[in-house]
């Protein structure tokens, strides 16, 4: 209608008696950040305040970049995998966006998910529904399907007895028969390709000590997605599948359960960035002690528990890029922010801890619009009572979240009601 005129966002002003911008080795100070339109347009200790801003006092809280999660299954849940995998491509996608949205709420406002076990293309359109509108959760970058080999980590047709065939997977067993699958994951919409070059704990038939790409199929995975412009984020055990994957052009090394020195060093030379999961070994621990862990799982994992976690040391000793990933699919999503604390329990230091969720996760996921707190990002911000760097646990107690610049979730006490 002419003669109508557009009324500028007066914009938000959040009040913070702390901030961690996503880059630094320690806490920055007491900030105010003004968001407006979406994005966050200063941080200082005092903003510029338009006539009709909103104020947003997070008292004692401290700010931090929203959290990013580089590995989850959202359409998978290994207590019940032999029947889950059976529901339907939209029961999939409808309890992912459950699981998506009480994951926001824990202060995850990007998701990278790493694979779905379905014939169709459920997190894809998840991911879509987001980004139009039509729902809400956090921003989600999707490898829809996982390409690997028969008998691999891959092939979840390994759960099922031979004469049954259900059609959850789809094995790869020449060049090929590869290239065709990385480019049907471009063709339908896919942002990442996942692949497996060892086996895992949380399938049969497999072994995380073995490699299963010959170098040719490795190469021809990473050759044919970077054609189409896609990373490569690859599940791997073995060192010499860590070393392989890094040979062959991996963005993402996911897990990296018996990496070596070597492969760190190959990593941290190359750029590739690692993606270790340490809740999940922890994870494994309490169910192995519970007699919960899959027969297949519990036949593998104790032989290398110790061997996984003395990695785990070798990681934070290192200096290649670690960015933040769970697993979560694998064990519950209410458990992942318990990642900071495994992390920091194996040797990284709180402050690298959260930079792994927020700028190097980021980093990762090749978006510089998100992970840090600077003017010209978007407006993903979270934020917890306490001192994270001091204590790593706050991190679980995320109580204000802010996706977009649009306030997913605010704190009970008073003091962060909004008022004008």
């Amino acid at each position: 209608m002419t003669g109508m005129t557009t009324v500028a966002d007066p914009g938000t002003v959040l009040i913070c008696a702390n901030h961690f911008d996503g880059r630094s080795d320690g806490l920055s100070g007491p900030a105010e950040i003004l968001v407006r339109d979406g994005m966050i347009c200063e941080v200082a200790t005092t903003v510029t305040r338009a006539p009709g801003a909103r104020v947003l006092d997070l008292g004692a809280r401290t700010a931090t970049p929203g959290f990013i999660d580089c590995h989850v299954h959202l359409t998978l849940n290994a207590a019940t995998l032999y029947a889950q995998s059976m529901d339907s491509s939209a029961t999939k996608a409808l309890t992912a966006l459950r699981l998506a949205n009480d994951y926001l709420d824990r202060g995850f406002t990007t998701v990278r998910d790493l694979g779905s076990a379905d014939p169709d293309w459920p997190t894809v359109d998840l991911r879509n529904a987001i980004d139009a509108g039509t729902v809400v959760g956090p921003r989600l970058l999707v490898a829809a399907h996982f390409i690997g080999s028969t008998g691999s980590h891959s092939d979840f047709d390994s759960l099922y007895p031979p004469r049954w065939h259900i059609p959850i997977s789809d094995p790869a067993d020449s060049r090929a028969e590869i290239r065709r699958r990385v480019r049907r994951e471009h063709k339908y919409g896919g942002d990442w390709i996942k692949t497996t070059n060892t086996g895992g704990y949380f399938s049969p038939g497999d072994d995380p000590r073995r490699v299963t790409w010959f170098d040719d199929e490795m190469a021809a995975v990473c050759e044919t997605a970077a054609q189409l412009g896609m990373p490569v984020a690859v599940h791997t055990g073995a060192a010499e599948g860590c070393k392989q994957a890094i040979r062959c052009g991996a963005r993402s090394l996911e897990h990296g359960y018996l990496i070596d020195d070597e492969a760190l060093e190959m990593a941290e030379t190359a750029g590739v960035f690692l993606v270790p999961t340490m809740q999940a070994t922890r994870e494994d621990r309490a169910g192995l002690a519970k007699g919960t862990l899959a027969d297949y799982t519990a036949a593998k994992f104790p032989r290398d528990a110790e061997q996984i976690e003395h990695s785990h040391r070798l990681i934070a000793a290192s200096n290649v890029k670690i960015a933040y990933g769970t697993d979560c699919g694998t064990f519950p999503f209410s458990h992942g922010n318990l990642e900071f604390q495994a992390m920091v329990a194996a040797g990284i230091n709180p402050a690298r801890a959260l930079r792994a969720a927020t700028a190097t996760a980021a980093e990762l996921l090749g978006r510089n619009d998100i992970g840090v707190l600077e003017p010209g990002r978007v407006a993903d911000i979270v934020a917890m009572p306490g001192d994270p760097i001091a204590d790593i646990g706050r991190t679980a107690e995320v109580d204000f979240v802010m996706r977009s610049g649009h306030l997913h979730r605010i704190p009970d006490d008073s003091s962060a009601a909004p008022h004008r």
